[in-house]
């Protein structure tokens, strides 16, 4: 199928044989480019995006408000920006980055007033003076749309975005061990979100297992983590 289909795109099933099959090529990036640009210019056509703020972190941000610590934070795979905006409206400086061009312009189209720096970059080979500079990085299903040794690697380069004393948060879908295998996107176990504080000598802040309002509803962790000094 070609990149002007639409059900191409927007059918769910369809869309996750089109993402292995890139996965199988080892090239897990390759397709949000084609994925976002299939939207024509309108944000209303990406079939993920939900068009408002993830309620856990806005929920989070009235908890914790970036006085306590400075405000530079930055969000990975922007989308079409919700989170962003979310942060900024909180009194963040944000940096928010996607793979796909396509994406940041929907954003900016979107947004065309915003504080927040729009940008294209690749969370595997980001600008360098962006390493250990985030008080606040924040994650939000970027993970769980890539396949093996990459899940690793992501996580790892999310964690060189923090400052000292900074905090992550990580936002996804969740499973139990040994459950949906096969899925796409591929869910996080306990064991696997255990690896930003295990592996990556993270301190464990704040930990929240909970189901959404989809129908059927769809298990998530949202955790924060923190770099110690």
């Amino acid at each position: 199928m070609s990149a002007n289909d639409d059900k191409y795109f927007y059918d769910p099933a369809t869309y996750k044989d089109w993402v292995k099959s890139y996965q199988d090529n080892d090239d897990p990036l390759g397709w949000f480019e084609l994925l976002y640009r299939g939207a024509e210019g309108d944000h209303n056509n990406v079939f993920w995006a939900d068009l408002e703020p993830n309620p856990y972190l806005v929920n989070w941000l009235k908890q914790n408000k970036s006085d306590s610590f400075s405000n530079k934070a930055i969000v990975i795979g922007c989308g079409v920006g919700d989170d962003a905006e979310a942060l900024s409206s909180f009194g963040y400086e944000v940096t928010a980055f996607d793979i796909s061009p396509e994406a940041i312009a929907l954003c900016k189209n979107r947004y065309p007033d915003t504080k927040v720096e729009y940008l294209v970059a690749d969370l595997f080979d980001y600008p360098n003076e962006w390493k250990g500079k985030f008080d606040l990085v924040y994650e939000c299903n970027t993970i769980q749309v890539l396949p093996g040794k990459y899940r690793l690697y992501a996580r790892d380069a999310m964690i060189s975005l923090i400052a000292y004393r900074g905090l992550i948060l990580v936002s996804c879908r969740s499973r139990k061990t040994g459950e949906l295998e096969d899925a796409i996107p591929f869910p996080l176990d306990r064991k696997e979100i255990d690896g930003f504080r295990q592996n990556g000598k993270l301190q464990e802040i704040s930990f929240e297992a909970y189901d959404d309002n989809q129908d059927p509803p769809v298990p998530h962790f949202f955790a924060c983590y923190q770099k110690p000094s």
